[in-house]
């Protein structure tokens, strides 16, 4: 099919891939980061004006890149709401990112449809500070001129490909972003604007959902633009993860998503039911605390770095002679601990080390992600193969302990722009449907990506007792946290 193209535009940078239509061969590739300033030239700002990702994307795409590109692809950084009065200009800078601004309004917004669970049966999530319908009720409640002037609500990837296909009258979006608004039910396949008008004050106009292969448009020059997804969807469509697969991300926090047939309703809110980019669905389970666990560990024991804390780690043995270390640092979501602390337990004169402290460290970020694991494991969510993603999955301790807690075979691929590889498979698949070579149900077919495969092998009875004893500790402090 010759050449198509996939555009990630990340929160800081755009990343665009050229690849090859057929296998997924990674051809060329651009990069240019987003020219935002920030007033302490530090933080990232909460506000951004779009225009900048334009400028980014146009720099990526210099010295010839898309020559030959017959469709392209787009994924871009969740969560980023785009407000358009009626014109089609900006009312204000997009709100980008986990604003801890909305966190009243998040509370606001509960108490308003009557509670997590009437959340959860709508729209298959609870709203966080981060989610767009969130940053509305924010917007209403702050800048009721500009919430007033707002018309139309779009997000990042749909104001892209908005400007790529030249402002068409019709805008579209995909299931996948959707499903983070907090105004789209993946379970019904249907927006919910009586929340829109809850949140903002008024109805505002939303982009059609396309399916997973349609094309959004074509430009004049006959460059197809596909749907376009969230970095999330995107991510896990260039991984190539499917039904029986789960990805585990180790970020400063943790989230475990796992590709299933159905969206799951969960009454606790600990599950966020999105959409993935083919038509299936990716329930969501996160965790406040991963890496920070490690760098809480590292700094205690005066460590330099995550490197020289997994060295350590590795002197200790599976079980850290008894240390059990609850990583709730930071409160905790999963479980629904948002007012707790962490604990260190099992405390004797002979683990009393710091190697055994380290290996605790690394178990407990670990155990308190395969609980997230089991949320979804326990409403039937098949797990046979877990991705591991994030810097720390190069870790010796990650590596050595993940597949005896986890259960399963852990998969760690080789680093690369997963979620830009992503967009590329879509525009493929959007331009093999339009051409009559593909069905619009099964997406290409590409190479999967180069990985470490690592089994539990003997070690999963092991990795069991380390998990009671993580388990008995929990619920000794924390008893029935984990029950609806």
């Amino acid at each position: 099919m010759g050449i198509v193209a996939g555009l990630d535009s990340s929160p800081d940078f755009t990343r665009i891939v050229v690849c090859d239509a057929d296998t997924g061969a990674v051809l060329r590739q651009g990069y240019a980061p987003h020219p935002v300033e920030t007033p302490d030239g530090t933080a990232r700002p909460s506000d951004v004006d779009p225009q900048a990702w334009l400028l980014s994307l146009g720099e990526a795409a210099g010295g010839g890149l898309l020559e030959g590109v017959r469709a392209i692809g787009v994924s871009a950084q969740q969560n980023a709401v785009v407000p358009l009065d009626a014109q089609g200009n900006t009312v204000r800078p997009a709100m980008v990112g986990g604003d801890k601004r909305a966190q009243v309004a998040a509370a606001d917004l509960i108490d308003a449809l009557g509670g997590r669970e009437a959340w959860a049966q709508a729209v298959g999530c609870v709203p966080q500070a981060a989610q767009p319908v969130t940053k509305l009720r924010w917007l209403a409640k702050t800048e009721p001129e500009n919430a007033g002037r707002a018309a139309v609500l779009m997000q990042a990837h749909d104001w892209l490909v908005w400007q790529l296909l030249g402002r068409p009258v019709r805008r579209t979006t995909d299931r996948g972003g959707a499903s983070g608004t907090g105004y789209w039910s993946a379970a019904t396949g249907s927006y919910r604007s009586d929340l829109v008008e809850l949140a903002l004050g008024h109805q505002a106009m939303l982009p059609e959902v396309i399916g997973p292969a349609e094309a959004a448009g074509t430009t004049p020059e006959g460059l197809l633009i596909s749907a376009g997804t969230g970095e999330t969807m995107a991510a896990a469509f260039g991984l190539g993860i499917g039904l029986g697969d789960a990805v585990v991300s180790l970020g400063a926090s943790g989230s475990v998503m796992a590709v299933h047939p159905e969206a799951l309703v969960d009454s606790s809110g600990m599950i966020t039911s999105l959409a993935d980019a083919t038509g299936m669905h990716l329930p969501v389970v996160t965790t406040l605390n991963a890496v920070r666990t490690l760098r809480g560990a590292a700094e205690l024991l005066g460590v330099a770095d995550l490197e020289g804390l997994s060295d350590l780690a590795m002197k200790s043995t599976p079980g850290s002679h008894g240390l059990v270390l609850l990583p709730y640092l930071e409160g905790e979501r999963t479980p629904q601990l948002p007012h707790t602390a962490g604990m260190l337990a099992g405390l004797r004169r002979e683990s009393m080390k710091p190697e055994h402290l380290a290996r605790a460290a690394f178990e407990g970020m670990l155990c308190g992600l395969a609980d997230a694991l089991d949320v979804l494991r326990g409403r039937g969510v098949e797990v046979r193969r877990i991705f591991l993603l994030g810097a720390a999955a190069e870790l010796s301790a990650v590596q050595a302990a993940a597949p005896m807690l986890f259960g399963a075979q852990v998969v760690v691929p080789q680093p690369a722009d997963y979620a830009a590889i992503g967009a590329a498979r879509q525009a493929a698949w959007a331009l093999g449907v339009s051409q009559g070579t593909l069905d619009p149900r099964t997406p290409p077919v590409w190479q999967g990506a180069a990985a470490q495969v690592l089994e539990p092998g003997e070690e999963l009875a092991v990795g069991q007792a380390v998990r009671q004893q993580f388990v008995s500790v929990r619920e000794q402090t924390h008893p029935g946290a984990f029950r609806a």
